[in-house]
């Protein structure tokens, strides 16, 4: 019992090892006159055997011609919603950008139309202005409020990663603030004590 699961391993291995080899060496010529099996249903049980998918077909590029093109990014994609760019009302899904061509119905039932009117499910109607965006959820967010987060996230990233220089600099401009103020009073002092 010992030899025969290391046996049974070592013979399994073997012809999985000649099947791969089969693949991958060209065919042995034919004589005139004799027929030989194919390797792979001679030699291996049909378990064994690897069925390839079919090599797919590709033009070579010539010498000279242009890689082809992709479409240029800056890198950043644009969040899924509508957009109010130029007076228009842009959709973005699924990545894909385009102007709408007719109104717009969202999930919670907003409804946005060509000239970017938004109204809302209880009837509430306003009117996007430049830059301001609406999520495919219905939430307005003016280019105000997205300036602001976004201010915010910077300050949160600047704190990460200088921690403390910012009370350091509120200090340093507190502690000027009243050197000047003492300067001025000082000053103010002096004109006083040489106008009597």
């Amino acid at each position: 019992m010992k030899l025969v699961i290391p046996t049974l391993l070592l013979g399994g291995a073997l012809l999985l090892a000649h099947g791969s080899q089969a693949q991958t060496q060209p065919a042995p010529a034919a004589t005139p006159g004799t027929t030989q099996p194919t390797p792979a249903t001679a030699t291996q049980p049909a378990a064994a055997r690897r069925v390839l998918a079919p090599r797919r077909v590709v033009a070579p590029r010539r010498a000279g011609a242009a890689a082809p093109t992709r479409a240029k990014t800056n890198g950043v994609m644009a969040k899924d919603g509508l957009t109010m760019q130029n007076g228009r009302v842009i959709l973005t899904e699924l990545g894909l950008t385009a102007p709408i061509e007719q109104d717009k119905r969202l999930l919670n039932g907003t409804l946005i139309t060509t000239k970017g009117q938004v109204t809302s499910i209880e009837g509430a109607t306003t009117q996007m202005a430049e830059g301001d965006y609406v999520s495919l959820t219905g939430r307005l967010t003016s280019k105000r409020e997205m300036v602001e987060a976004d201010s915010v996230r910077k300050l949160v990233a600047y704190d990460l990663k200088h921690p403390g220089k910012r009370k350091e600099l509120e200090k340093a401009r507190d502690k000027a603030e009243k050197e000047r103020e003492k300067a001025e009073k000082e000053a103010a002092k002096a004109k006083a004590k040489a106008g009597r």
